[in-house]
């Protein structure tokens, strides 16, 4: 009896996501985000990159309840649908060309580098990838460069971000997910 409760619970959150239950929704992502973090992190992954993947899979996640793809079955589908988006994300970053460029490139420098001409290699592609980075920051427009600023540079928290810019918590995740997707396309082509 426990699990078909359990089950009827599932339903009753599809239903408020649906409704976009921006209390439902806000739980729904702070209590499922660090079992992602913790996976991120210990397959080759930063923060940063935990943090844009769940934004990426929670997204993800949304649309397709939505759309009616999905249908919980047991008592934790939900989160294990949440979970698995996530982690198909990483694991298709990590098999990307993306990811074997960039550790190709480490690898192939630290192996025909000795340990002493290392640090300024690395500090030259730091300073090329920096450079690169603040060209396309100039690029974004305003509200972009903005919210990037108060999340990044200021050190402020999403919650202090949408009530300064009075919008919701989910509605300021999506525009800084959106805007760093900006900025990366900026980076990757530039002008």
């Amino acid at each position: 009896m426990e699990r078909q409760n359990n089950i009827v619970e599932q339903s009753k959150l599809v239903v408020a996501i649906k409704a976009n239950n921006s209390k439902v929704l806000q739980q729904l992502y702070q209590e499922n985000y660090k079992k992602v973090e913790i996976h991120i992190v210990n397959n080759s992954g930063s923060i940063p990159q935990a943090q844009d993947t769940y934004q990426e899979a929670f997204l993800a996640c949304y649309q397709n309840i939505k759309a009616d793809k999905f249908e919980p079955n047991s008592e934790t589908a939900l989160q294990g649908y949440l979970f698995t988006i996530a982690k198909n994300k990483w694991t298709d970053y990590l098999r990307s060309s993306q990811f074997k460029k960039v550790q190709g490139m480490s690898e192939g420098i630290s192996a025909t580098m000795k340990d002493e001409d290392t640090i300024p290699v690395e500090n030259n592609l730091a300073q090329l990838q920096m450079n690169a980075t603040i060209d396309a920051f100039s690029r974004l427009g305003n509200e972009c460069k903005e919210l990037l600023k108060l999340f990044y540079y200021e050190k402020k928290s999403m919650k202090e971000i949408s009530a300064e810019k009075n919008l919701t918590s989910a509605s300021a995740r999506n525009k800084k997910y959106r805007c760093i997707q900006k900025l990366k396309t900026l980076v990757a082509h530039p002008k």
